[in-house]
């Protein structure tokens, strides 16, 4: 139910994912024997549309147990960092990366808030900024995440954001036909619902959540006014989970719509450049 923004909404979301991770850790969904023993954690779309990431550094912001971000440090980044305001989730993505023999020079995890990232990251800035798949809703001010990330793309490098279209959010579960929220909400949705999009029967005590919707459109206006330049905006008709019992599960593990159904973007993704300096 959407209400206006409970005062502990920030510590009910960290006791929600901090009870979390032990689950994500030991089940099928992330399954990280598969991940340790070689298993590639990004999409398809995003390798293509982020590009070579060899010798450049590399954070990851809400990066949970580390593995989207470990994932570009096998793909040749120099260094990674990922960020998290979960102690537990940064305690799994370091272990993970211990694992991997990954020393703290290629692969360091910070625990922080976004919002702090500016000073709790080792860097000034760095040659790409990613995040996204399920980060954004967890954040109540859009402006101050832009900012935020906006100021730690090195010259010359880039901000990635690819993430679940707020379209979906607008839906009915069932179907994905019928628009039944608004979708220029501002309050939040609070939730209470058990277990966890990686084992929906996992028992668990810290059910309360609070998310936000933020439309495509103001995603967009808070970068390019944090001062990123949109190099693109690319609308996808795929899922990574089945939102809606209608979705199927196609070869290539992403879930789309039946195929005599109408298409509406479920995931999108944007590049956000800094301007190289000039050279006088």
């Amino acid at each position: 139910m959407y209400s206006p923004t409970p005062e502990d909404w920030r510590e009910a979301n960290r006791a929600r994912w901090d009870e979390r991770v032990p689950i994500h850790a030991a089940g099928a969904f992330y399954d990280l024997d598969s991940f340790r023993a070689g298993k590639d954690a990004l999409r398809g779309f995003e390798l293509a549309e982020v590009g070579d990431v060899t010798g450049r550094s590399l954070l990851h912001l809400q990066c949970h147990i580390g593995l989207d971000t470990l994932s570009w440090a096998r793909r040749g980044a120099a260094r990674v960092v990922g960020l998290d305001f979960s102690e537990p989730a940064v305690e799994a993505a370091r272990s993970l990366a211990a694992d991997l023999d990954l020393s703290q020079d290629r692969a360091a995890f910070v625990a922080a808030d976004v919002y702090d990232a500016a000073e709790a990251v080792p860097d000034r800035s760095y040659d790409i900024v990613y995040t996204g798949t399920g980060a954004l809703c967890w954040l109540p001010d859009i402006d101050r995440w832009a900012e935020t990330a906006a100021s730690l793309v090195a010259p010359g490098g880039f901000l990635y954001l690819a993430e679940f279209h707020p379209l979906t959010d607008s839906l009915d579960d069932e179907t994905g036909s019928r628009v039944v929220h608004d979708y220029f909400v501002r309050d939040p949705w609070v939730d209470t619902t058990p277990g966890t999009y990686a084992d929906l029967d996992a028992v668990t005590v810290h059910n309360r959540s609070v998310e936000w919707v933020h439309p495509v459109g103001a995603v967009v206006t808070a970068l390019a006014k944090a001062g990123l330049r949109i190099e693109f905006l690319h609308e996808h008709d795929v899922s990574l989970f089945p939102r809606y019992g209608a979705l199927q599960r196609h070869e290539d593990g992403y879930y789309r719509f039946p195929v005599d159904r109408p298409r509406v973007p479920l995931m999108y993704s944007i590049k956000a450049s800094r301007p190289a300096r000039r050279r006088n």
